[in-house]
């Protein structure tokens, strides 16, 4: 299987940028629900900013892999629509705001003359496959897990399972048993295995499911223990269609599938999921692994420009911890510190241009806001880091204590309580000018959420940070939930970090210090921040923590945020990323016949399984909406079919045997052409019979 290619070629692909403006200008002349449009401009990567009119794009990166062309077209759209700024994510997505909506169909079609997408980057989808930045070059992969990556990325993309579910779904491919990209907290987290069977070695799959972090950390549990290669996109089919029909969709907060394997229990989902399998468009989805391009390394005595390095020391320490040997011999990675994720268009371009000759045409967005550059040659390194230095982007320490990953926080979010950069940026300072040896400290990771949403993924820190509020005097000021004790440990295996307590936002800065203070005192030999910690235990720290918490001793300055010049107060506004439930019963009749004519257009290419699912989801919405004209209203597609059958069938109201047992022929049917046709037959009847009933309601006065 091939790498994602010709996005702008696709004719699906066109469809989707004309169909985006033509449902931009129906919004407009309000023809279509806001609820609606809602839904459909977040599923194409269009998400609403806390300052009004203006629209965050986020830039779908699958494993935060970009050319540099790729990375050139980024740039160069950030000049033209949005502000120059590039906004790398811990979802290794690039993102920038204050988009016009009007011009989102524009930006989108340039993106994909160099096969960029934006397509699911928001909303109730897949969201972006992330990956270990070093996969393909790390010493320690068994196997390079990009092709994988790659596959499903394409394979869901698209896909009738998953482009309206209760929620979100997150999937993640690390490269070793180090686990880089955090299975343990992924709805679908892989890690490579190699096994002996039947005398031949054979790649596979570590699989952890229902892990997720959020207000209520779950940590994943162990699907397999080895699940063959060509199994496992089959494998996330399935479940993705368990999760699609039993997640909920009332309660976003209790959406996510952690909810509903613990609502379950394991054993109950692994039945449904294996009760799906039937019914699925492949039983194996092979990657031909052979096949995949090996990345064409940059030539040797490359003559290079004249440069200087400024600073002779700074880069000895950079080349110690920013730099690594590839497990290809002679060639080394290169870590690039971008400060909160944010790099302009300008910079990106000079570098863009004076490194193409020095480094492979793959460049990585990593889970903590930096760039991974690849195949560089030793004699070269000098020169990268001399570029480095010109664009401020020297600083070692990648990944160190001193490398805090935040999210964009009240900067441009609509959850976001506090604020996340302007505390980051003032906690560096205090490592940078206090702890400067801790850059060589890569045991210690601080992260920060500007709520307890955890995009900037404090649950899993050593050290982390949420943003919050607190009252003091009849007054509210910023404030911070302060984490400790969470973090990666191998293979599938994670830690959450404990809740200690709560602190004016700008005493952030003297947590840190206490914290690192009483660790550089009281550690014992060798002893890791994590080790320290559980020896101590949470109410030691909160006792050590304490008078930082004390609000008897509140300045007029504590009632002012981070980056900001007036008193603070909480704007929490309508969160987008999660997406929104739609329940307008006018909309959901209309997607239902939409869903058959995607059904008519899927077979018409023989795409059966596909069609087959449009027509699953068109019994479901077009029951869900005469449910809801009773004042009935359901919490998951499972719900829709029992309720319909007690209130309507059972009833008599509608003729027939059991709508819960024909639209659950999904599961009892090879995706054949025969079946398909049959089953479209019914669910076309079934919508007719619908539009009838609720016709004649209203002609008799009766109204939704």
């Amino acid at each position: 299987m091939q790498s994602f290619r010709t996005e702008l070629e696709n004719p699906i692909v066109e469809r989707d940028i004309i169909e985006l403006e033509q449902k931009i200008r129906l919004f407009r002349e309000g023809k279509m629900p806001e609820e609606k449009f809602r839904s459909l401009r977040l599923a194409r990567g269009v998400y609403g900013q806390r300052q009004q009119g203006v629209q965050m794009v986020r830039i779908k990166l699958p494993y935060g892999k970009m050319t540099l062309q790729q990375w050139k077209r980024i740039a160069d759209i950030s000049d033209e629509y949005s502000t120059g700024n590039l906004h790398l994510t811990t979802r290794q997505d690039i993102q920038i705001h204050f988009v016009s909506l009007d011009r989102t169909p524009e930006l989108w079609s340039k993106l994909a003359e160099d096969d960029v997408t934006i397509r699911e980057a928001c909303g109730n989808t897949v969201r972006n496959i992330t990956g270990s930045d070093a996969a393909g070059i790390d010493p320690n992969e068994p196997f390079d897990v990009t092709p994988y990556a790659d596959a499903a990325f394409r394979y869901f993309l698209r896909n009738p399972i998953c482009q309206d579910m209760g929620r979100k779904f997150k999937i993640s491919f690390s490269s070793s048993e180090k686990d880089t990209a955090f299975a343990f907290m992924h709805d679908i987290g892989v890690i490579p295995k190699l096994r002996i069977i039947d005398g031949k070695e054979v790649r596979g799959f570590k699989v952890m499911v229902g892990g997720g972090l959020g207000a209520q950390p779950y940590l994943a549990k162990t699907g397999f223990e080895f699940l063959e290669e060509d199994q496992l996109i089959p494998y996330i089919e399935s479940v993705l269609r368990v999760f699609d029909r039993y997640g909920e969709r009332s309660s976003r907060h209790k959406a996510r599938m952690k909810f509903l394997i613990q609502k379950l229990g394991m054993e109950e989902f692994e039945r449904l999921v294996k009760e799906e399998y039937k019914a699925i468009k492949s039983k194996t989805v092979p990657v031909d692994y052979a096949a995949w391009p090996e990345l064409a390394a940059p030539a040797a005595n490359v003559a290079l420009p004249a440069y200087e390095i400024k600073n002779p020391q700074q880069y000895e320490a950079w080349k110690k911890t920013n730099t690594f040997e590839q497990k290809q011999k002679g060639f080394y990675g290169v870590y690039v510190r971008v400060p909160l994720g944010n790099i302009s268009s300008v910079t990106s371009r000079t570098l863009i241009e004076k490194l193409q000759s020095v480094v492979a045409d793959d460049v990585r967005v990593t889970v903590n806001q930096g760039l991974l550059l690849k195949f560089v040659r030793p004699e070269y390194l000098p020169y990268v880091y001399s570029l480095l230095e010109d664009a401020k982007l020297d600083a070692p320490g990648f990944d160190s204590i001193a490398d805090i990953t935040a999210c964009p926080g009240t900067d441009t979010c609509n959850l976001a309580i506090s604020s996340s950069t302007g505390i980051a940026a003032a906690l560096e300072n205090v490592i940078h000018d206090e702890f400067p040896d801790l850059i060589y400290n890569n045991d210690i990771k601080i992260k920060i959420s500007g709520c307890m949403n955890s995009c900037g993924q404090h649950g899993i820190a050593n050290i982390g940070f949420h943003g919050s509020s607190l009252k003091s005097g009849g007054k509210v000021l910023p404030a911070l939930q302060v984490l400790l004790g969470g973090g990666v440990l191998s293979d599938g295996e994670g830690r959450v970090a404990d809740k200690v307590l709560k602190v004016p936002s700008r005493r952030g800065p003297d947590v840190l210090r206490t914290l690192l203070h009483n660790y550089e005192s009281n550690r014992q030999p060798n002893e890791l921040f994590n080790d320290y910690y559980d020896r101590n235990g949470e109410k030691y720290f909160y006792e050590l923590l304490k008078p930082l918490a004390d609000l008897g001793a509140v300045k007029d300055g504590d009632f002012v945020d981070w980056g900001q010049a007036e008193t603070f107060s909480t704007a929490i506004g309508v969160g987008e990323c999660a997406s929104v439930i739609i329940d307008l019963i006018a909309t959901l009749l209309f997607e239902a016949e939409e869903k058959l004519d995607w059904a008519t257009q899927a077979f018409a290419n023989n795409a059966w399984a596909d069609g087959i699912y449009h027509t699953y989801s068109c019994m479901i919405q077009t029951a869900k909406c005469i449910l809801l004209d009773e004042n009935i209203s359901c919490n998951t597609q499972h719900g829709v079919m029992n309720d319909f059958d007690k209130h309507f069938v059972e009833t008599g109201k509608f003729e027939m045997d059991s709508f819960r047992n024909m639209v659950l022929q999904i599961n009892q049917h090879e995706p054949t052409e025969s079946f398909a046709k049959q089953y479209f037959q019914q669910a076309k009847a079934f919508y007719d019979k619908a539009q009838q009933y609720r016709l004649e309601k209203q002609a008799a006065g009766v109204t939704a």
